[in-house]
C-alpha cells in the first residue's frame, strides 16, 4: 500500500463513500508501481474478495470521475489505470511497450513540459495532459 495515501480520506475528499469495493480497487491501483489494466485490477481484487467484472468497471469509472484515478490510453482500445496526481504524487509521463503491452511510470522530471507556456499559446483551457512514450521495453529487447 502507498505509505503516503489514506484511501478512505481520498474517497471522502472526492465525495465518495468508502465502500469495500472502492477501497480495494483503489488499494490495488495504489499498491502497484505501474498502471494496471482493468483485467489486472479485476484479477487482483477477486483474489481477496468476491467481485464481478462489471462492478470493477463501475468502480473504476467512479474513481476516474472523482479525480482519484487516471485512465491512461495504450493507443488501442485498452486502458490502464493509475493514481491521479495529487499533493503526494506528481504528474509524470509513462512508457508503453508495444511488444508486451506493459505500461510503466517514468520519473516526473524525465520529460520537461512547460504547462504555463503551453497554456499561453493554446486557445482554450487545458484540463489534462497525458504524456506517453511508446517503444520496446528492456525485457522485450533482451528476448
Amino acid at each position: 500500500m502507498c505509505q503516503q495515501c489514506n484511501y478512505t480520506e481520498l474517497l471522502a475528499r472526492a465525495g465518495l463513500e468508502a465502500t469495500g469495493h472502492r477501497l480495494r480497487v483503489l488499494e490495488v491501483i495504489g499498491d502497484n508501481t505501474c498502471p494496471l489494466s482493468a483485467q489486472e485490477i479485476f484479477d487482483t481484487v477477486r483474489r481477496s474478495r468476491p467481485i464481478n467484472r462489471v462492478t470493477v468497471y463501475r468502480v473504476l469509472e467512479m474513481l476516474v470521475q472523482g479525480g482519484l484515478v487516471d485512465r491512461l490510453s495504450s493507443g488501442g482500445r485498452a486502458f490502464f489505470y493509475g493514481l491521479a496526481p495529487n499533493r503526494l504524487h506528481a504528474p509524470h509521463p509513462h512508457f508503453f511497450c508495444r511488444r508486451c503491452g506493459r505500461m510503466d511510470c517514468l520519473r516526473p522530471d524525465s520529460i520537461a513540459l512547460d504547462l504555463k507556456k503551453l497554456q499561453r499559446v493554446f486557445p482554450g483551457q487545458i484540463e489534462n495532459v497525458e504524456v506517453r512514450v511508446d517503444g520496446i521495453c528492456r525485457k522485450c529487447l533482451q528476448k
